[in-house]
């Protein structure tokens, strides 16, 4: 009975061993999926580093537009400078000829009086 008790236990051990253990076909299986993985995993690392290349260019090129739009709005500024200045001197020049008109005038208005005086100075020799 002992030597079938352990004939029975050593046919349990071995077929419990044959089906635990994992066969052929499933080794394959889990590599087939490990190299799948594997693909999925450098596919993404292509594609995040394709993704990081294109961010780095669109930062270069926010940074070049930037920097021209900086430029411009210096320039608009100086432009603005500069006609505030003109406009400055066309001011000046206004108030300059609007004074010689004045002077013209207040000399007209002498000569006019001189003129005046002169011909009552005439018409009084005249009467003598």
């Amino acid at each position: 009975m002992k030597k079938s008790l352990l004939l029975i236990s050593v046919l349990l051990v071995l077929t419990t061993l044959m089906f635990a253990c994992a066969t052929t076909g499933d080794l394959e299986k889990v590599q087939a999926q490990q190299k799948m993985s594997d693909a999925k995993a450098d596919q993404a690392l292509r594609d995040a580093q394709a993704a990081k290349t294109a961010a780095d260019a669109a930062k270069v090129k926010a940074d070049e537009t930037s920097v021209r739009s900086e430029n411009a709005l210096k320039a608009a500024a100086e432009k603005e400078k500069a006609a505030a200045e003109k406009e400055k001197a066309a001011a000046e020049k206004e108030k300059a000829a609007a004074e010689k008109e004045k002077a013209a005038a207040e000399k007209e208005k002498i000569a006019d009086e001189k003129a005046k005086k002169a011909e009552a100075a005439f018409g009084k020799s005249m009467k003598k």
